[in-house]
């Protein structure tokens, strides 16, 4: 039977796709539907047909599959945030164990490792230290936070994301009202008028500290010292500030910032090791699972602290700094000079002296000190963006040869590729790790051990 647009048909779900959609057959066509569990009987309409394959929305589910939960968002399908939060979280957890071993077999071509059990979430709930919402108007006229719905700049209304901490909702009922009562205008995309386009929020999960910046198209908030008096009142604030962005585009934070009241930061710890954290800082958004992370990390780089280690996108220095505790020397690098400033500012806060942070491009650093100035490595860490490392490190690392390589991966597709790439020129997979740092959502984090072959 050919399948066209905007049919209706009833199928099961019998798979899992790598970003958490339901896979089913109707007659032996394929058809891709988001929010559907494996084990699901679904009603689904067509809304994208291909030859031998097909989208479609769901419409309703005929019978629920044993692996379905009742999502704790009540938004969660119009969002589209949280891929996979219909699933169940032991289910979850299989889903992203099969995900990460599936690329490491296809795509890397690797059968013979040691797969550790992913490192899962006691509360895969209200985990997110860090929530950036943007402020719009409703159809009907009223001011409103959210997020944008998928692949859209239409705001999904929502104050308190099951993600994140209870604060947010405080922050934003006070921010709205301060808006409402003062006049204060919501940015406007389309027109470029308007003040108030997102409201950014940190909480230290250990510290207790809470932050709110406040992104304006403008340099300055009418009657700032009713918000700074609403907001006060709030007993965790620590730092009160204002973001400039005046430009048209869809990057959140501009350069320019000041403090309404309280300080520029606020502080918080994964392990032993101290943060100053600022609105623009890069940190982890997960810090109970970060700490789990750098502690696989740290146990596959095996330190007896005579190694020298290099830690390879090192962002503010959390990695090197959990390195520095058992190794005798750790640099690091990054190539975004604000971070690497945020780095060298917490080692000097935690008292680590043996470090050293340079600001640049992993593929240029690490060759020009190594060819040039003979800096060798005992273990190299990675923690590449999405797309992986760059072709010309790798290749720097395999003239290095270090004794063994610590790649933490947020994308296991290019972490298997280029594991394949350190493989094939004298290095073996010896075993792996997934860490759940994104419960709800199809994103995983991996730790894989390399060691040079004898």
């Amino acid at each position: 039977m050919e399948y066209q647009k905007n049919d209706i048909v009833t199928l099961e779900i019998l798979d899992c796709g790598a970003d958490g959609e339901g896979i089913g057959k109707a007659d032996g066509f394929t058809v891709f539907v988001k929010d559907a569990v494996i084990g699901d009987m679904v009603k689904v309409k067509l809304m994208k047909v291909k030859k031998h394959y097909g989208y479609g929305k769901l419409l309703e589910v005929v019978k629920a599959s044993s692996l379905r939960t009742e999502p704790k968002c009540p938004i969660t399908r119009q969002c589209g945030g949280c891929q996979i939060q219909a699933l169940s979280y032991p289910e979850q957890l299989r889903f992203k164990e099969r995900k990460v071993r599936g690329n490491l077999e296809r795509i890397g071509g690797f059968s013979d490792f040691v797969m550790e059990p992913i490192l899962g979430m006691e509360e895969p709930y209200h985990y997110r230290n860090k929530a950036q919402f943007p402020v719009g108007k409703s159809r009907d006229g009223r001011i409103i936070t959210g997020f944008y719905a998928g692949r859209t700049h239409t705001i999904i209304e929502n104050r308190d994301c099951a993600l994140g901490v209870p604060q947010n909702k405080e922050v934003l009922d006070r921010v709205i009202a301060y808006m409402e009562e003062n006049h204060v205008e919501p940015y406007d995309e389309t027109t470029g008028r308007g003040l108030v386009r997102h409201v950014l929020i940190r909480y230290g999960f250990a510290s207790k500290e809470l932050m709110v910046c406040i992104v304006v198209n403008g340099t300055k908030i009418p009657k700032e010292e009713k918000l700074v008096k609403s907001l006060r009142e709030l007993s965790e604030l620590r730092s009160l500030s204002i973001n400039v962005n005046q430009k048209q585009t869809n990057v959140i934070l501009g350069d320019e910032l000041r403090v309404l009241w309280g300080q520029g930061y606020i502080e918080d710890s994964i392990g032993e090791v101290r943060f100053q954290i600022s609105p623009l800082s890069f940190y982890q958004v997960n810090p109970l699972q970060t700490k789990r992370l750098y502690e696989k990390a740290l146990e596959y780089a095996n330190l007896t602290g005579k190694e020298t280690v290099w830690d390879l996108y090192c962002g503010i220095g959390t990695i090197s700094l959990f390195l520095a505790q058992r190794a005798k020397k750790v640099y690091g690098v990054e190539i975004i000079p604000q971070a690497i400033e945020d780095a060298r500012k917490n080692a000097r806060i935690n008292r680590i002296k043996n470090v050293e942070f340079f600001v640049g491009k992993a593929e240029e650093v690490l060759p020009q000190e190594y060819e040039k100035n003979g800096v060798y490595a005992d273990v190299i860490v990675v923690d590449p963006p999405r797309k992986g490392c760059d072709e010309k490190l790798l290749e720097t690392i395999l003239q290095m040869q270090p004794k063994r390589i610590v790649y933490v991966s947020c994308d296991s597709a290019t972490l298997a590729r280029d594991l394949r790439v350190l493989c094939n020129g004298g290095y073996e997979l010896v075993k792996g790790c997934p860490v759940d740092m994104f419960g709800g959502t199809e994103h995983v984090e991996t730790v894989a051990l390399l060691v040079k072959k004898r």
